[in-house]
Formats: C-alpha cells, structure tokens, sequence
C-alpha cells in the first residue's frame, strides 16, 4: 500500500466508508498490480471517487463541492487566469470579501499549493473536489484541447500589426488548401476558426466584442466553451472579412444584418447562418453551423423512448390537424419537424414547407424561404402554397394571427399542419394560441398533438461507466431508493474522444401530450393552462423531467443533464 494512501484509508475506515474487511481484500491485489490501494478499491468497484474526495475533505479539514452543479460566474472564472488552473489543477468556484475559494484535488500537495498560492498574488481558501470533476470544469470554463490543438493559437501568434488585410473572397476552408490567399493572413485566421469549429462538431461560433478583448466561443453539444482570443486589434479585420463573405454590407454598422456562407470542409459542404448584432463595443457575429451530411433524420436518433416513438409515429401520419413543437430557441423543434417530414415523404404525397431561413434541403419536398423584406411573408407563402394542393404543410414558426389563422383553417380542411412556438411546455401551446387571437373552438378543432422538447447530453460511449445518483438528484428527480435499484444509472469518465467532457452528441426529452376529447372540451372552455397540464397528464402525458428520468435510469444521460435542462418544470 502506497504511503500516500495511509491518511486516506485511515479516514474512510473512521468515517464507515469502507471496512477492514474490504482493505484486506484488495491489499494483495494492489501490491501484485503495483497501484494504490486507493486506486485498486476504485477499479474494483468497491469504493467510489466521491468517498475518496469526502476523506481528503475531513482529513484535511476543508469542505468538498461537486463541480458539475458549480455554476461560477464569469467574476469569478476571471480571478484565476487559464494558465495558471490549468498548471496547478485548480477551479475557482467563489469570491469571499476578496478571497478566491478554489478547488483543488490534492491538499496534501504542499509544492503544488505553495506554487499556486504564488502565481495568484491574492489571498484563496481550498476546497476538495475529485480530479475527474476539475479536469472536467478546466474544460468547461477554461476549454479544453480545442484552444490548443488547432492551428488557430499559432497563426494569432503569426499575424503582426501590418498583415491585417481582408483578402478575397473564398469559400474553401480546407486546411492547407490552395485557393486560400497567403498574402492575406486574416483569411487564413477566419477560416481556420471556422475548421477547428467543424472539427469539434460545434453548432455555433461566437465572436463577441468586449472592452478589453474580442472573445471567440464554440457551442459544442450545447455548452460554451472558450477558445483562445485574438488581439482587440484584429476585430475589426475578422469582422470586415466575414461580412464580406456572407454578403452583408461593411459600410452599416448601425442595425443587424443576417448573411449566409456556404463552405467545403473536409470534403463536406457546410452552410453557415451569419447574423451580425452591433453591441456597445462593436459588432457581434454568431455563425449557425448547418451540416447537410450530418443532419440525422431518423426518429430513432432523436432520442424517444419506444413506446413514445411508437404513438409519435401514430399521430405524424394522421391525414388532417395540426401537430406542435414547442421550446426555446436551440432545443432541436426544427430538425424534429424534419425528421416527421422525412418519415412521413412518399412519392404520393405532396409537402411544402415554409422557413425563414430554409436551414437544409430535404429531397422530395418543395421547400419556401420567406423574404419578409420585399413583403413575401409567412402568412403570404402559406396562401400560395395552399393553391398547389399540398397534402402536408410545414411552417416553420407561428408568430402572429394571420400565419396562424391560415394555418389552423388549412389543418380543417384537410392538410396535416407541422409547425413550432415558443413556450415552456407542451399544454401552454393552448394558451400561446388564443393569446395569439385565435378562438378556442378552432384550436380545440385542429390541434392534434402538442409537444414540448428540450435537449440533453448523452453519455459518452467511450469512457462510460457505472454511477450512482446523489441524495440531492434523487430528490430533486423525485426518486426513491427502490426506483434505483437495478437501474443502469452510468456517468462518462472523461476520454479524448468527448473531449475530456463525459458527453458526446445530445438526444431529446420529450413531453407528448396527444389531444383527446376530454382535453378538446377543457380547450373549449378555456380552462388555465395548469388544469389543462394536470388533465393531460392524467391521460398519460409525462412531463420533461420524468421522461429525462427513465433516460437516466436507462443509461444514456445523467442527471444533472436532466436537472439543468428541466430547472423550470413542475415537480
């Protein structure tokens, strides 16, 4: 047994986390594989790393957190630069009159205390957290290997005060590749952010002004993360450069514009949404990452369960009525309503959709791009389209009386009507309508289906692992110990394949509230929005969280997933 190991085996056995029993067990194991005690009772399965984090607390005197419900401010993220977290292993979780309180893995390292106490130059008060949990939040809020491994960092470095030119305008982003402008370097530097972006399946690059900085983020699998910045100074250049590329105007810097890029990566044609926002320190820019190869249109990806893939089925291939999708922006509505049309497309059916943007072109179906500026409107294409005989009809969101009165009056009369709002659950669809203007017979008339979704990480399949749940998710989840057992409850280890996350890709969670005449009448009536709620989940809807819950209980995500995706549902 390693010395090292001695205080932590001493503390365990005096807390009951472990018997002597189970140390004698494992004692000659540990020797023959030339480990740590602590590290071989792990492996086994015989204790986990958070009683190891609880002993190192209690030994040492200091308080353990759990990192993955941490939610430090920027403040606080900022008091401790990168280099130094990710040097000393150290996550700074709050400010205290002054002092940093930071987490760390190992109080017993003197050298390593002593080093970062030095590099930080302020007073700071420990904390015990597991390593897994710190490499985890170094990632998170610092970034992780995609700052560094991409060639981003380097030409930054590259680029000196005169080689600011925007270039030529080109479409190709291969690494290396030869219609690349070498005489200009910001064409090099933009298309190398969008590359690295697309190589770490990020859904969105941010490029944000800030007083002293101009920060670059890529939204991977839903969460932010840093990436290294580059100079105030070449803003504007980068700015000026995607603009042009995306056929904005650089002359307006007053109001927003939107554009549009259309790249090969890889071998890959990506479009890129561009939307341009003027902020207090200049422009921001947020390019949405459309990738035609990689859109998933089968129901089976999305994430249902089978029961409710099996009555989701049901209900998109009905001839008539309307079917929602509701949520807030990015959980997923738009390439749910894809994966219905994709289903529901034979050659004896005609659909037509109507999008503002037309996000990916779908074969076999008529797709229409709204220009709200020349007065081509939702509410215009959605009364052309109904003189081309459509059976299906797909509108890519309702935002006024007009657009939704045509499209409940065309769910009346025949045509099946897909289309999405913006609310927080699946019965509050009701509401959203008539608040619209629409009458309460006619949604009770048309409405076939509501559902609410939202998005959830799923486990990575490289590093999983067993897990177990802890006593503040099992109440929040609103489990008991009986509805555990036997559940294959896993968590990601951190691997280079998830990018030391535990998380790889993201699935739905769902609330299916199908409309019977129980609930027709309620809609009729007017009834609030928690008696229809409560009505429909007497006749078998389940809520957002308790269909994460047998998500969790199944294996695929976690739940602190489930909990930050559902902050806002009824429990």
């Amino acid at each position: 047994m390693a010395a090292k190991d001695d205080y932590l085996i001493d503390t365990m056995r005096d807390l009951g986390l472990m018997t002597d029993a189970q140390i004698d067990e494992v004692r000659a194991d540990a020797e023959a594989g030339g480990e740590g005690l602590v590290d071989t009772l792990v492996k086994q399965g015989l204790i986990e790393r958070g009683m190891v984090t609880a002993a190192k607390a209690t030994y040492f005197g200091v308080e353990s957190v759990n990192l993955g419900q941490a939610r430090p401010s920027d403040d606080v993220i900022a008091a401790v630069p990168r280099h130094i977290a990710k040097k000393y292993n150290a996550i700074p979780v709050a400010l205290k009159d002054g002092i940093v309180v930071i987490a760390i893995s190992d109080p017993s390292d003197i050298e390593n205390l002593d080093g970062l106490q030095v590099a930080l130059g302020k007073p700071m008060e420990q904390v015990v957290a597991s390593d897994e949990d710190i490499q985890s939040a170094l990632n998170k809020f610092y970034g992780g290997s995609t700052r560094d491994d991409g060639g981003v960092s380097k030409m930054i470095q590259d680029i000196t005060e005169g080689e600011v030119e925007i270039g030529n305008i080109t479409n190709t982003l291969e690494e290396g590749g030869d219609e690349v402008d070498v005489d200009a370097p910001i064409i090099r530097l933009v298309n190398q952010v969008i590359v690295d972006a697309f190589k770490f399946r990020a859904s969105d690059i941010h490029l944000e002004p800030m007083s002293r900085t101009f920060r670059v983020r890529y939204r991977v699998d839903g969460m932010l993360i840093e990436q290294k910045n580059p100079p105030k100074r070449l803003q504007a250049p980068i700015i000026a450069r995607l603009k042009i590329q995306s056929g904005m105007s650089i002359a307006e810097r007053r109001i927003p514009q939107d554009g549009r890029i259309q790249a090969n990566v890889g071998g890959k044609t990506i479009d890129l949404r561009v939307s341009c926002l003027p902020t207090t320190h200049g422009e921001s820019i947020v390019m949405r990452i459309l990738d035609k190869s990689g859109l998933k249109l089968g129901l089976s990806e999305l994430g249902f369960m089978a029961d409710d893939q099996q009555s989701f089925e049901r209900l998109i291939a009905l001839p008539d009525g309307i079917l929602l999708v509701t949520g807030p922006t990015g959980s997923g509505k738009t390439t749910t309503l894809y994966s219905c049309l994709n289903y529901i497309n034979r050659p004896d059916r005609k659909i037509i959709t109507v999008e503002d943007p037309v996000e990916y072109m779908l074969a076999g179906i008529n797709q229409v791009q709204v220009h709200e500026l020349i007065g081509f409107t939702f509410a215009m294409a959605l009364r052309a389209m109904l003189r081309q005989s459509p059976n299906v009809i797909m509108l890519g969101e309702i935002r006024d009386l007009e657009t939704a009165s045509i499209a409940i009056n065309a769910s009346l009369t025949g045509h099946l009507v897909f289309s999405t709002l913006h609310t927080n659950d699946a019965p509050s669809a009701v509401a959203r309508l008539i608040d619209i203007g629409v009458k309460p017979f006619l949604v009770a008339s048309a409405a076939r289906c509501l559902m609410a979704q939202r998005l959830v990480r799923k486990i990575c399949k490289k590093c999983l692992g067993p897990a177990t749940l802890t006593e503040s998710e099992m109440r929040i989840l609103g489990l008991t110990q009986e509805q555990t057992t036997g559940a294959k409850i896993q968590k990601g280890r951190g691997c280079s394949e998830c990018n030391k996350t535990g998380c790889r890709g993201r699935m739905g969670i769902f609330e299916i509230f199908t409309i019977n005449d129980e609930a027709r009448k309620m809609i009729f009536d007017r009834v609030p929005s928690y008696v229809l709620r409560n009505k429909a989940r007497e006749i078998g809807m389940r809520t957002l969280r308790e269909d994460g819950v047998r998500k969790v209980l199944a294996g695929v995500t976690t739940a602190e997933e489930v909990i930050r995706a559902t902050v806002t549902d009824a429990d």
